[in-house]
This record gives structure tokens, C-alpha cells and sequence, in this order.
């Protein structure tokens, strides 16, 4: 392999003579080998369009001459087009606040956009990956915003298939809402309950959580570029720190808005945190839904047996045609996943000192990988799971006349105790309720099977 020279402040470096990233990226390269994986690609997106804002604005402000600018701007609009993914290099955890991020796309940038103007990589005379690439920037505001705007990307496709989760269960609420099952508090018999009514009410669980993703995202909306190291806007003109942030707009496509007091929105990201929590929130819902999936397709002869969900694939290497609840299960596993992620997440927004918090490497690592998690999860729990599953509609019925819970709805013209006196005898007997009733000559055998009815008692 060839190798070109490059200087830093360190000292001297090969880098491969072929190689878009430069020195900087190098070292983080070597001094991160943490987590095995690479940049989430929207986050690399995010860097390149923050690049393509702030070229412009420069450019705008007299900072950079044409040629430079728009050689900045076709490397960044390439990288967006899905070139030079692969030379970033740098593990997404990593010290220094991620500058060795900000660097990678500082060094692939101004390399490729030396090459536009016909240059050889590595002679930085030509576009420098400080002094131009990363004009009136610092990581400090560029890291945070494009953790902020690859999170909001991530949303909306996370929120996209909450929508169709919601649409699902609410086809199954309708489909099943002429089904009268067995209502249980604390896994025991309660009062019978619409099998709709159980599925209308996950229905509503969810919307509760894409109105909160609304939330999440207008808070994500407000960046601090233009702040550059620490707030204070130190080496960025002041056109450019008021124009940044409505060209990163026009970029994005996104309705971004500026910090209103930058110190703040460099020192805190609490903003992450917020958002952390209402995934966190989302998923502890769709864990309960999940169990109670498993819970109500249980047996499928000796548990209760309600509902049928749709079968994925064999569950038992030993177990002839037994069938598990994996969709379910990954959701609630998914869920366990998010809740510690949101732990790393809390701890590394806490651990800020002073005028900046270093630790976003981690958070943004865990935050993206929450987002996604649910992305996927909630697709297969829709495609494989929700949109498939059967009422097994003569269990429910079985389940509800043998039971005792019905015997509440007489409890207010017998009075508590005696309604007791009977639920006791008919668990103790096993005879049903209404027959227990009826022996009772309390009321008329009409008067039993309408009070008795599960229909009128949903």
C-alpha cells in the first residue's frame, strides 16, 4: 500500500495515498476500537448537510471564495448521495466530545472537494478541513445539531410505524368488538370486557406515543450552530451566526430554529435526555400490550386460549409443533433494551461539566439505537403479528359462563355479601354461577339469564 504524509498537531502520519480521511481520523481510528460498528448513515447525512449550510453562509459572508464553497458543497451533496460512506472510519464512541466524527467529515470533505478543483488528496493548500471545511464551526455545535437532526429523521420513520400500529389494532378493536371475553385485574377473574375494547384501548396507548414523538421532535428542532465553541460565537461573523440556522433549514427541509441562548444549548443536553424518556415511555406500552398478547394466546389447550396469533416459526428444537410468541417476545425484549439504553443515556447527559457535556458519542450511539430498535420492532409486531391474529371466539364465551367474576353484576340488588356467599359456593361446587343463582329462587329464571347476560354487562 502507498502512503501520503499528513501533519497534525501530534506530529507526522502515513495515511493511504487513496484514502479521503486524513490524519485526525486516523488517530481516533486507531485510539477507538469500542463498539465494532460504524456511523449511523443518517448521521453522516446530517454532518454533510451542516457542511453544505455552513459553506454557503460563508461564502454569503465573504469567509470563503466561490470555488471553495462549491467544491465544499458537491463533496457534502455526494456524500448525501450515498458516496464515501466507507471512509468514515471512526467508531461512534469516542473521546473528545466527537471531534474525531467532526474531523472524519471535516478531512473526507475537503479531499474530495480538492479533488473537484483539481488537486491531489492531502494537499490541504488547496481546501483545508479547518479553515474552510469547518469554517466558523466547532464540534461543539456541529456534533450536537446533527445528533439532534439525525434523531429527528429517525422519528419520523419511527413514528411512520407506530401510525400503522395504530391502524392495525384499530381494525382489530372494530373486528372484535362483537366478542365478549373474560375481563382479569391482577391475573385473576374480574368482569367481562369487549375483546374490542382490549384492543381499542392498546389503540389509544399508541397514539399516546406518536403524540409524544410530536413532542420529541419540536424539542430536537432547536439547535445551537452558530454558538461554535462554547456559546459565545467566538471566530463566526455575526451574519453568520444569525444565517446558519435558516440555511441548515432550507438544507434539511426540516423547521429548524436557534437556540435562544446558545451558552445553554452547547452546555446542557437535557434535550436528549427528554426524548430518551418518551421512548422509553413508548415502549414500556408496547411490552405490556406484547405480554398481554402472549398472556391471551396462551396454551394453546391448557392456557387460556382466547386469541390465536399467527405462526412465525417452529419454537422448540425438541417440542414437536410447538409454536412460541416470538414477535411479542422481541417487542417486550426491544422494550428491555430501550429502558437501559435510557439509563446510558441519563448518565451521560448528567455527566456534562461546566460549558460542555463530552459524552455525546455515547448517548447519541444508544439514542440512535433506541430509535431504530423501535422502528423495526414495531414493523415485524404489525406485518407478523397484529394484522394476523384470530379470536377464538367459542373460548371466550366458555371462559365467561364458567366463570365467577359475573356474578358483580347482581352485587347491587343482593347486596356484596351475599353476591359472595355465591361466587364462594360455585368456586367451591364448580357448578356455574347462574345455576347457583337460580337455586337460590332470588329472582326468576328471566331475571337471571338478563342479569347474567355478558352483553349487558359490557
Amino acid at each position: 500500500m502507498q502512503y501520503r504524509i499528513e501533519r497534525d498537531s501530534i506530529g507526522e502520519k502515513q495515511v493511504p495515498v487513496d484514502a479521503y480521511y486524513g490524519v485526525q481520523a486516523m488517530r481516533g481510528h486507531e485510539n477507538f476500537h469500542i463498539t465494532g460498528h460504524r456511523l449511523q448513515k443518517e448521521y453522516i447525512e446530517s454532518i454533510a448537510e451542516i457542511k453544505i449550510a455552513a459553506a454557503t453562509v460563508n461564502y454569503e459572508c465573504g469567509e470563503l471564495n466561490k470555488n471553495v464553497c462549491e467544491a465544499i458543497c458537491r463533496a457534502s451533496r455526494e456524500i448525501l448521495e450515498g458516496k464515501f460512506l466507507n471512509e468514515f472510519i471512526c467508531d461512534p464512541v469516542q473521546g473528545s466530545a466527537g471531534t474525531t466524527i467532526n474531523m472524519n467529515a471535516n478531512e473526507v470533505i475537503a479531499n474530495r472537494a480538492i479533488e473537484i478543483l483539481g488537486g491531489t488528496k492531502g494537499d490541504y493548500t488547496v481546501v483545508h478541513p479547518n479553515d474552510h471545511v469547518n469554517r466558523s464551526q466547532s464540534t461543539n455545535d456541529v456534533i450536537p445539531t446533527a445528533g439532534k437532526l439525525t434523531a429527528i429523521k429517525l422519528l419520523k420513520k419511527a413514528q411512520l410505524q407506530l401510525q400503522r400500529l395504530e391502524k392495525a389494532l384499530g381494525i382489530k378493536e372494530k373486528e372484535f368488538w362483537n366478542i365478549v371475553k373474560m375481563g382479569r385485574t391482577e391475573m385473576q377473574d374480574a368482569v367481562p370486557i369487549r375483546l374490542g375494547q382490549e384492543f381499542g384501548a392498546y389503540r389509544c396507548a399508541v397514539q399516546r406515543g406518536i403524540r409524544r414523538f410530536d413532542l420529541a421532535m419540536e424539542e430536537l428542532s432547536y439547535v445551537n450552530m452558530g454558538g461554535t465553541a462554547i456559546g459565545t460565537c467566538l471566530n463566526a461573523c455575526p451574519e453568520y451566526v444569525k444565517n446558519i440556522v435558516p440555511r441548515l433549514s432550507m438544507v434539511t427541509g426540516l423547521e429548524l430554529k436557534q437556540c435562544e441562548n446558545l451558552v445553554d444549548g452547547t452546555q446542557n443536553v437535557d434535550t436528549f435526555a427528554f426524548v430518551s424518556s418518551i421512548l422509553k415511555t413508548c415502549v414500556v406500552s408496547l411490552a405490556k400490550i406484547s405480554h398481554d398478547l402472549m398472556l391471551m394466546s396462551s396454551g394453546p389447550r391448557t392456557g387460556f386460549g382466547e386469541i390465536k396469533l399467527p405462526p412465525k416459526q417452529n419454537g422448540s428444537s425438541i417440542m414437536p409443533g410447538k409454536v412460541n410468541p416470538v414477535v411479542p417476545e422481541v417487542m417486550a425484549q426491544i422494550s428491555y433494551l430501550i429502558i437501559g439504553n435510557d439509563t446510558t443515556i441519563m448518565m451521560a447527559s448528567e455527566a456534562g461539566q461546566l460549558e460542555l457535556n463530552a459524552y455525546e458519542p455515547v448517548l447519541f450511539y444508544k439514542l440512535f439505537e433506541s430509535i431504530n430498535a423501535i422502528t423495526g420492532g414495531v414493523e415485524t409486531l404489525v406485518d407478523n403479528c397484529i394484522l394476523d391474529i384470530e379470536a377464538n371466539e367459542d373460548r371466550c364465551r366458555e371462559l365467561v359462563e364458567n366463570s365467577v367474576g359475573i356474578i358483580t353484576a347482581i352485587s347491587p340488588k343482593v347486596g356484596y355479601q351475599v353476591a359472595a356467599d355465591i361466587a364462594k359456593e360455585a368456586t367451591k361446587t364448580g357448578k356455574p354461577v347462574r345455576e347457583v343463582l337460580k337455586s337460590k329462587h332470588l329472582f326468576t329464571d328471566e331475571e337471571v339469564e338478563t342479569m347474567l347476560d355478558p352483553e349487558n354487562m359490557v
